[in-house]
């Protein structure tokens, strides 16, 4: 069960990565198309984080009812904490960066 854990985590990670690289190199990849703004990106990632934590719950009131397979609810919830963890470090860098730009001189 840990192993699955890890390898969903990894494969989430290996996603983010991918998708961030061609927003990043405007290679129109998975997550970003040729003249996406950055603003667009986030609303987009925000979007489909909340579907990620949606899905999770769902499936877990479904394993609640006993209607749900229990490694599909596992696999949504590691897939959901990842997902929240990597809004919760995003946010926490633009929080920094914001700080950053306020302690510039003028």
């Amino acid at each position: 069960m840990a192993n699955t854990a890890i390898s969903n985590a990894l494969a989430a990670y290996s996603n983010a990565a991918k998708a961030l690289s061609g927003a990043v190199e405007g290679d129109g990849g998975a997550s970003g198309a040729a003249g996406e703004s950055f603003s667009d990106l986030l609303k987009k990632t925000a979007t489909e984080a909340v579907k990620t934590g949606s899905t999770s719950e769902k499936l877990s009131l479904g394993a609640t009812a006993g209607t749900a397979n229990v490694t599909d609810v596992v696999t949504a919830v590691s897939s959901a904490e990842v997902t929240l963890q990597a809004v919760t470090a995003v946010r926490d860098k633009v929080v920094s960066a914001y700080q950053e730009i306020l302690r510039m001189p003028i």
